[in-house]
This record gives structure tokens, C-alpha cells and sequence, in this order.
């Protein structure tokens, strides 16, 4: 049976990767800040913006990028990208003042997910663009513009659940959203309001990675600004909110060895490579292989932008020319709100080494000071390695080039069985010791704090926030960050 290391090493790219070469000051921050510690790379944000903006400038589209702020809590974020042209999309009252008070003004603002009443007259209040989920939400909307004599809100109507005349493909069931096929009734709705409301536009909403399903969705969307139009309305954005997805795993070859080397041990062909034999979604039934992988697609070379650069490129199902020529031919402006995809290379979380261990299976046991919750790769499926950081090191090692790599089950510190940070083996240069840190790298997007909790009062990780570069990086607490240089004095 086949017992060589299955490896799966992250994409690197700066600034990320020359960060992780300064070993002394991540161990540094640590010994400070404690385990586990988040870091981020404010600058790497509003670069990522930009190359969204590229892709959308080379199809000659007007429009805005929005940053999707439920991705990631940091204040650093925000404040950066609030010196930026981007925008934000908010999802609760909380991220729409934390977004106000980081500096965005009303117009870069659009408010999507579930709002109640507070959230709306907020949003109503300060101009920004508000996604319509359905004719309650829009019946309380105008109701609080009127009351409150506002002026007229700016609205995406948000669709979902297309279907395309003779096209196989439909778009999945969202609870977000109105179908499609009831969109006359809302614009009756529209009608009632026009002195409240201002429809700017559509959006979808889609959880999927399938350009096919996204592809039906805006040549959806395309139709609906038809309608709208018919009805006397002046639409003039689409918004295609984000699912642009980020490339965790830098080789195909790595991925598609391990997701086929899993398969093989559901089926007892060779030896587990997970805790229990958990099977990411997979099992055994009468020899065959019954279920789906749960796991996010680790490697994705069509990834971020260039994921934005396919859709408008792909022709629409029935109207048979580019999505990306048809918004411009109707002179419609693109709305795009990534969230991973905004934070690639954004950031990575850090966690010392308590003990290390062997179970009287005989299984290696390395437990760290952070709990499954504070590292949430696996809990969104993403299945990448963590990197070995030797105080005083020059950088990480490569567990390809080690002559012993040593495979190792990560587990946290809650008292609790499924505290598991991996359910996999992952292969490192060699055993760590106590005190050593794991460098788990591209968190930023969901994988730090979207489930961090505060269980057996152990706190969620601290965040900081590093610029600058090789031998003169600079880092603040993720509070304390803005966008201005500070003074720094005289030196002797």
C-alpha cells in the first residue's frame, strides 16, 4: 500500500510570502499577543480591489468594486480600503457603523442579507444602496422613508432562482432573493412605492462556483433591467456579488493526488489519511463509493479575477453574445462583491505549539493553543498545510525537501473530542517541539473569526496589522490601524 506523504502546500505570493520569512518577528508578535494570532496584510486588500477594477476596465464597464465585509471583522481592512475608490457591502446593522465609522460615505455602501427595521433606516438614512430580498423588506423600507421623510432609497432587486428557455441549466434554490419567476409581482410593489424608492438595478444571489449557473443568472438579470425598464424604471447596475473563490493550494497535481488517495482509503485500499476514517463527505457501501467531497476546491487557477474575467467573456445561454457585451452595449454599470476572493493573500493565522503526543492507536497528536474554531479552514472545507516557523529560522521549510517528514494530526485546546483543527494528516519537516509555531496561511477570507467563539472562556485570536516589507515591516494592533503614516520622531 501506498504510505508516501501526501502533501497539499499553499499558494504563497507577496507580501505573504516574504512575511512568513521573518520567523523572529512572527514568533515575536506571538510571545506578545498571544496564541493564536491573527495577521493581516492591509496592503494586499486594495491591490486585489484593483485587479477586479482591471478586469472590469478591459470589458470597458463602468461600476464599483464592494469588498464583503461579513468575510472578515477587521477594522484595518476597512480602513484601507476606505481610502481606496472600493466600496463595502454591508449584512448587519453592526458592519454598516463599523463601515460608517471607518470612513465609507453612504454612496460606496450597498446593505445586503436579512435587515431589520433598524438596519434599513440606517442604511435609508445615509444613502447607501440596498439589496431587496423580498416585498416585506421593501414594504418597511418605504414605509420607514416616509415616515422619516428621506429621500428616495437606491435599490437592487435581488433575484434568484433562474431558469433559462432551453437551457439544461437552472440556477440552485437560495433563501435569498425573490424567484425570478415572481419578480412581475414585486414590480408591482416597485409601482406602489415610487415615491420611496428607487430602483437602481439587479442582483442574484448564488452559491455555486459553476460559471454555467452564474452565466443563466446574469442573462436573468439582463432580462429583469428589460422589464424594469418596461415599467417606466430607469435601471442602471448589475450587481453579481461575489463566489469568485481564491486558489488555496498551489499544485493541481498535489490536490488531485490527495482528493484520489482519500477516495481509495473510504474504500480501505490503502491506510486512513483522516481521524476515525472521517471521509469528508465520502463513505463505503457495498465496495462502492456512496456521497459527495465536501471540500472547497483548493486548487483554482481560474480563481478571483480571472473567475470574473470568464463569466463576462462567456456567452449568454439564449442571447448568444458576451455577458460582458451585452452590459456594455446597454451601458449598464457592473456591481462585484468578493469577499475570499478580495482577502487572497490577506493574511494568516498563527498558533504555538503545547505538546506533542501519540494516542494508544498509535496516532501522532501535535495540540496547539488555538481552538478548531479559530482556524476555520476545515470548517469551510479547505484543506491546505500548515507551515513549521523555527524561531530564529529563516523561513519555512519545505516538508518535500526533509528526509523524515513527520505526519501529524492537529488538535486544539478545548476539552472537548472534536476539537479537531485538521481530521487529516498533514506532513511537516519534522516533528515540532513545544514552543514552535504553525503558520496557517490565507485566513483572512471567513477562516479567522466567521465561527471564533469565546468557549471555556478562552478568547477568540487577537489581530494585527503588518506593511512595509522585508527588514522593515511595521505592525499595529488591528484597532489602532489607519490609513496615515504616523510620526516617528527624531533617531539618535
Amino acid at each position: 500500500m501506498d504510505e508516501a506523504p501526501l502533501y497539499l502546500r499553499p499558494r504563497l505570493e507577496p507580501p505573504l510570502a516574504p512575511l512568513l520569512d521573518s520567523s523572529d518577528l512572527l514568533h515575536t508578535l506571538v510571545d506578545a499577543l498571544g496564541s493564536p494570532l491573527d495577521v493581516l496584510l492591509p496592503d494586499r486588500i486594495a491591490a486585489n480591489a484593483e485587479r477586479f477594477a482591471d478586469v472590469r476596465r478591459a470589458h470597458r464597464l463602468g461600476g464599483r468594486e464592494f469588498f464583503a465585509h461579513k468575510a472578515n471583522r477587521s477594522s484595518a481592512l476597512v480602513r484601507h480600503l476606505a481610502a481606496t475608490r472600493a466600496g463595502v457591502d454591508v449584512a448587519s446593522l453592526d458592519e454598516l457603523r463599523h463601515a460608517l465609522g471607518a470612513g465609507f460615505t453612504g454612496d460606496r455602501i450597498v446593505a445586503s442579507g436579512p435587515k431589520g427595521p433598524e438596519f434599513l433606516w440606517l442604511a435609508a438614512l445615509v444613502g447607501a444602496t440596498v439589496h431587496i430580498d423580498g416585498p416585506t423588506e421593501l414594504d418597511t423600507l418605504a414605509g420607514i422613508v416616509r415616515d422619516h421623510r428621506l429621500a428616495p432609497v437606491r435599490v437592487l432587486v435581488r433575484l434568484s432562482g433562474f431558469t433559462s428557455p432551453g437551457v439544461a441549466i437552472r440556477s440552485r434554490e437560495s433563501r435569498f432573493g425573490v424567484p425570478a419567476a415572481a419578480l412581475d409581482g414585486l414590480l408591482d410593489d416597485l409601482e406602489r412605492h415610487r415615491d420611496a424608492i428607487d430602483p437602481v438595478g439587479t442582483a442574484y444571489h448564488l452559491d455555486t462556483v459553476s460559471l454555467d449557473e452564474k452565466a443563466v443568472a446574469l442573462e436573468g438579470c439582463l432580462h429583469a433591467m428589460n422589464t424594469l425598464r418596461a415599467r417606466g424604471f430607469q435601471p442602471r447596475i448589475v450587481d453579481v456579488g461575489g463566489g469568485f473563490g481564491t486558489g488555496y493550494v498551489e499544485h493541481r497535481d498535489e490536490w488531485d493526488r490527495y482528493t484520489t488517495e482519500l477516495t481509495r482509503a473510504v474504500l480501505g485500499e490503502r491506510p486512513p489519511l483522516t481521524w476515525g476514517g472521517h471521509g469528508y463527505g465520502l463513505r463505503a457501501e457495498g465496495g462502492t463509493v456512496r456521497g459527495s467531497l465536501g471540500l472547497y476546491p483548493a486548487h483554482r487557477p481560474d480563481a478571483g479575477p480571472a473567475y470574473l474575467d470568464a463569466l463576462l467573456s462567456r456567452t449568454a445561454p439564449t442571447l448568444g453574445r458576451p455577458l460582458g457585451g451585452l452590459l456594455l452595449e446597454n451601458l449598464y454599470d457592473l456591481y462585484v462583491e468578493p469577499g475570499r476572493a478580495l482577502l487572497d493573500q490577506c493574511g494568516l493565522t498563527l498558533a504555538r505549539v503545547l505538546e506533542t503526543r501519540t494516542t494508544r492507536a498509535g496516532e501522532p497528536v501535535l495540540r496547539l493553543a488555538a481552538k478548531a474554531t479559530d482556524i476555520g479552514l476545515e470548517d469551510h472545507g479547505v484543506l491546505v498545510d500548515p507551515l513549521l516557523l523555527d524561531r530564529g529560522g529563516s523561513g519555512p521549510a519545505d516538508p518535500a525537501d526533509a528526509k523524515e517528514p513527520a505526519g501529524v494530526f492537529l488538535t486544539g485546546s478545548l476539552c472537548l473530542e472534536s476539537d479537531l483543527i485538521t481530521r487529516r494528516r498533514v506532513f511537516l519537516p519534522r516533528t515540532p517541539c513545544p514552543g514552535d509555531l504553525l503558520a496557517f496561511a490565507n485566513t483572512a477570507g471567513y477562516c479567522m473569526d466567521f465561527a471564533a467563539t469565546h468557549a471555556q472562556r478562552q478568547p477568540p485570536a487577537r489581530k494585527v496589522a503588518i506593511g512595509g516589507g522585508p527588514g522593515r515591516w511595521r505592525w499595529t494592533l488591528d484597532e489602532e490601524y489607519w490609513p496615515v503614516p504616523r510620526p516617528e520622531g527624531r533617531s539618535a
